[in-house]
């Protein structure tokens, strides 16, 4: 009998120390489950952001109406959608209450609108709260209700304890209680280490009350040394488990095995528990570097997006001044919002904050953007304003039939014309019809006043064929300056010959201008020494005409210089119109810059002709 006390006594400190271990084992499964239960409630909140009102409502529709055990996980992603949806809200009611005050309104008077989905949000965020309230009622009556089944076990273990009954039988229901008690589920977390007190208790006085022969406890001995072993086993298993959060979960399953394994023999409890607490503090180990190696993580990604927001916020909007400018800077914001959505979650508590000050940031520049296109927009309607009004002008014009002054008012709206800038493209043909359509019947009801020129222009014409022909005969002989010579006497002519029916204009001087080209292929001459060696040689004749003529050729020269310096003007404000997005948009560009060097290179030839012409003009005086 004394050495069954001595036993069970070693047996209850022993159960007392494995008590004490596998209560802190217990904290520690708490800590870990709700570290477990943060990183769950990491919700994607940018997958909210992007979506609209009546996205986000269809949404907390979507997941209140669907099948869940639990509504707890999805108060997280019901609260983003809450925040995104009134801060979307907020900012329309906002700009209704702006738009009422501008419309001459007072602040005072200005009440939000009834918003149709917000009602329907609260209803779903209410139907959350009561559906969430039913569910924690009803396990708190499971918890209420498994603790009145423990108490009423207890009760029987305390009854089972004090009856006299024999040893054969109380050894099957005491088996029975502790199976019974191992089943019931959750209490009160109020209550649980009262009632493992109790639990402790009444088992360790059974032990003690029944004094169970040597044998028997043997037998339980060995039996509960296999389980041990085994969990021992299992254990140091899980140190090679890749999941170390399901790792971590399945420990606490085995500790949970453990407590409810009865003892074993004395010599071999210190050397058993201690592999067991040896392998545990190993998967400890790994979990808590696991949440450690994901909070580090955090901070670093809560760094790179501190550091794409200040990228953002760094760029100078007030700099940008060209459709290439905005355009180059957007690329780069998209850019970095791609860079963004790689990135991982920063911490918890400063996620949606860096999220928002990225969100502001990036804004601020797109609203700035649509600020500078819309100015620009307007610039485009203020062209097509005042080429309405040349439009309007031209029309009240056509009618008249005063030739001389008409043609030369009509010929001046012409040349504004070319001074406005470019209009919206969808009115640009239209408006350019309409304009050269009044512009074209003037001169059209002019030519029909003028039909006598006609036998006279059609005369000019056959003396141009006949000048072309001779062009096109002349001998290139080795003497190229007497060949030059005829050429230039030849030109002279052609500037003699007064003008040609007008659909011929064109036709006759590309032939005329193929044959002296093609003569001065022969002669070596280049393009732009062609056309001075024409100058001068119509120069020479104006000189003997006398200064008018001089004056005159010298006015049409500046009219023209003033005319290509607009072209080049319009040509270069043209190119920032092209978006460096367009799949045309290179080539175009290119093309426009080849466009303005033409220009340029017709513009130092026309001010170079104006010198010569001005040199001229002064050795006469």
């Amino acid at each position: 009998m004394d050495v069954l006390d001595q036993k069970d006594s070693q047996q209850l400190q022993s159960d007392e120390k494995l008590s004490s271990v596998n209560n802190e084992n217990q904290k520690e499964a708490n800590v870990a489950e709700q570290e477990e239960d943060d990183a769950d409630a990491n919700v994607d909140i940018e997958s909210f952001s992007s979506l609209t009102p009546d996205e986000l409502v269809a949404q907390a529709k979507s997941m209140m109406e669907g099948e869940v055990d639990s509504y707890a996980p999805l108060k997280p992603a019901l609260d983003a959608i809450k925040h995104f949806f009134y801060k979307q809200l907020k900012a329309k009611n906002e700009a209704l209450k702006k738009t009422f005050i501008e419309e001459g309104g007072q602040e005072e008077d200005y009440a939000d609108p009834v918003d149709s989905l917000e009602i329907e949000l609260k209803e779903i965020l209410n139907s959350y709260k009561e559906k969430r309230n039913v569910e924690l009622q009803r396990i708190e009556k499971v918890k209420n209700d498994n603790l009145a089944v423990k108490n009423k076990i207890l009760e029987e273990f305390k009854a089972l304890i004090e009856s006299s009954d024999d040893f054969g039988k109380k050894v099957p229901a005491f088996q029975k209680l502790q199976q019974e008690w191992k089943e019931i589920g959750m209490v009160p977390a109020s209550e649980v280490s009262g009632l493992w007190k109790n639990y402790q208790l009444y088992v360790e006085t059974f032990y003690d009350n029944l004094k169970i022969n040597n044998e028997l406890r043997d037998y339980d001995f060995k039996k509960n040394l296999e389980l041990k072993t085994n969990l021992c086993e299992q254990a140091e298993a899980l140190a090679n488990e890749e999941d170390v959060v399901a790792a971590f979960k399945k420990l606490q399953l085995m500790h949970d095995d453990w407590r409810e394994i009865g003892p074993v023999a004395r010599e071999f409890r210190e050397t058993l528990w201690t592999r067991f607490k040896t392998a545990s503090g190993v998967v400890n180990k790994r979990h808590h570097d696991y949440f450690d190696t994901m909070r580090e993580g955090e901070v670093v990604n809560l760094q790179k997006k501190t550091a794409i927001c200040e990228k953002v916020e760094a760029m100078d909007v007030d700099k940008l001044s060209s459709y290439k400018e905005w355009q180059e800077k957007s690329d780069e914001i998209v850019a970095l919002q791609e860079d963004w959505k790689k990135i991982g979650f920063a911490p918890r508590k400063d996620n949606v904050t860096i999220y928002e000050r990225f969100r502001a940031a990036c804004d601020r520049f797109f609203n700035a953007k649509n600020e500078f296109f819309k100015s620009a927009k307007d610039k485009l309607q203020a062209n097509l304003t005042k080429k309405i009004e040349l439009c309007e002008k031209a029309e009240a014009l056509k009618e008249s039939q005063d030739w001389k002054s008409t043609s030369d008012k009509l010929i001046q709206l012409q040349k504004d014309w070319k001074t406005i800038g470019p209009v919206p493209k969808k009115h640009s043909d239209t408006i350019w019809k309409r304009f050269i359509a009044a512009c074209d019947f003037f001169f059209e009801q002019k030519n029909k006043q003028f039909k006598s020129q006609k036998v006279e222009q059609d005369e000019n014409l056959k003396k141009k064929k006949e000048l072309i022909e001779k062009i096109k005969s002349l001998a290139i002989g080795d003497d190229h300056n007497e060949a030059f010579k005829e050429l230039k006497s030849l030109i002279a002519e052609w500037n003699e010959v007064g003008h040609v029916p007008f659909k011929e204009k064109d036709k006759v001087y590309k032939e005329y201008k193929a044959a002296i080209d093609n003569q001065f292929d022969k002669l070596n001459i280049d393009q732009t020494s062609r056309r001075m060696d024409v100058f001068k040689a119509n120069l020479e004749d104006m000189a003997e005409k006398g200064q008018h003529k001089l004056l005159g050729e010298r006015k049409k020269l500046l009219r023209l210089y003033d005319s290509l310096n607009n072209e080049i003007a319009t040509a270069e404000n043209n190119i920032g119109f092209f978006s460096g997005s367009s799949k045309n948009a290179e080539g175009l560009i290119k093309e426009m810059e080849r466009k303005i060097e033409k220009l340029k290179e017709e513009k130092n030839l026309v001010l170079e002709k104006i010198k010569m012409l001005e040199d001229t003009a002064e050795k006469q005086d």
